[in-house]
């Protein structure tokens, strides 16, 4: 064991520590959020007065999604005095929230925090008013140009400089939703799902029904089906509906306290968050972001690779993941979840990224691995829309 890693895995009374975590075509965003919130204090036995901010990573909505936030809050029974806000970081909103929740306590503004991430893709795509234009002055620097380019597309720029295949896609999406789907079989997954009762609307009046799984995981999928399917976004492209991160509605939220203050209350303490680290990358190819933040975090931290026991790296698009993993080095084809480095339970591709929950759901499911498979390290990273990469690091305790 390195240095470094022995050093992390100490335990102080200053540490940011976790507690137990906390995923609708017809359901609003605040009314997931405000299960996940109940849910979060609840589970814990925590008082909600003692939460002295909350801050929740949303991408779509309108107005920056303030409103719904609070409103959610408050109908989880989280009192008036509690202060909330949003932040959007695009596709790290929810490691963005949950690291200023950390950040919070380290300077000794707060002792106990909520850091959650919401995201309805349903709602959100149709809800956000859309500019007519932008600045001619700025539209002048390519780079600034280059933040409007279609997220499929940057795919498909990821893929050709750094010549990712179709059939490489194919193989790493395959394996994605294989090993979800092994995964969901053996109820991998429960301890970090919420079931949430949620109406649905059809002609017939509708439905109320139990969501207690992810239903983007599909059993039986192969890369030679996956070569079946049409590119999207290119007629000659490589970037499908089977090979990239689908449109997705869902949230998860992230207890955060000091450990003092966690013991002294009783709360049960199941990780430890380390550091968090964003970075800028071209936006047009902005998929390559966690190929660039993972190792400013390890910098951070005075860690090597090797000293992390797996990765789980958001799978926005194949093309994407798989040069990142290549990159850093970290072998991807491995299908035994066991043996596994990276994304063990599958990813996105198979699970589903709504965009401003994702940061916080990987923290979960990441502990949740680390758990079920008795390992400490385990870094969270994904890429950002207009052009970013971010990084997390925890440790679990359980």
């Amino acid at each position: 064991m390195s240095a470094a890693r022995a050093k992390i895995l100490e335990k102080h009374d200053d540490d940011v520590v976790i507690g137990k975590k906390g995923g609708f075509k017809d359901t609003r965003p605040e009314e997931i959020l405000m299960h996940v919130l109940k849910h979060t204090y609840k589970s814990n036995n925590l008082d909600p007065a003692l939460i002295e901010d909350i801050v929740v990573g949303n991408v779509l909505p309108p107005s920056g999604g303030a409103n719904q936030a609070r409103m959610a809050a408050l109908a989880a029974g989280i009192p008036v005095a509690t202060p909330i806000t949003t932040v959007n970081r695009q596709c790290s909103s929810g490691l963005t929230a949950i690291s200023q929740i950390a950040n919070s306590i380290r300077s000794g503004q707060i002792d106990i925090g909520v850091g959650a991430g919401v995201e309805s893709m349903t709602h959100g795509y149709g809800a956000g008013a859309i500019p007519e234009g932008y600045s001619e002055l700025v539209m002048e620097n390519q780079e600034a140009e280059d933040c409007l380019i279609p997220m499929g597309i940057t795919s498909e720029n990821v893929a050709s400089d750094y010549d990712v295949s179709r059939e490489t896609q194919d193989q790493f999406a395959a394996l994605s939703f294989q090993k979800a789907a092994k995964a969901q079989k053996q109820n991998f997954f429960a301890p970090e799902i919420l079931p949430i009762r949620a109406k649905q609307q059809s002609p017939d009046g509708g439905k109320e029904l139990l969501v207690d799984y992810d239903d983007g995981v599909r059993d039986g999928v192969t890369a030679q089906s996956l070569a079946k399917l049409r590119p999207a976004f290119i007629k000659t492209g490589s970037t499908h509906a089977g090979n990239a991160s689908q449109v997705s509605d869902g949230a998860a939220a992230v207890l955060l306290a000091r450990r003092s203050v966690a013991k002294k209350l009783g709360l049960p303490i199941v990780g430890k968050f380390v550091a968090a680290q964003a970075v800028g990358v071209p936006p047009r190819i902005m998929g390559v972001g966690p190929a660039y933040a993972i190792p400013q975090v390890l910098k951070k931290t005075g860690l090597q690779m090797s000293d992390v026991d797996f990765f789980e790296i958001n799978e926005a698009f194949a093309s994407q993941a798989v040069y990142c993993c290549e990159q850093l080095g970290i072998p991807w084809k491995e299908s035994d979840p066991a043996k596994a480095k990276v994304n063990k339970w599958g990813g996105a591709i198979a699970i589903g990224h709504p965009l401003g929950c994702t940061g916080a759901r990987q923290v979960a499911t990441g502990l949740n691995i680390a758990k079920h498979d008795n390992q400490k390290v385990f870094v969270t990273s994904m890429c950002v829309g207009s052009g970013m990469g971010m990084a997390g690091l925890f440790v679990n305790e359980q």
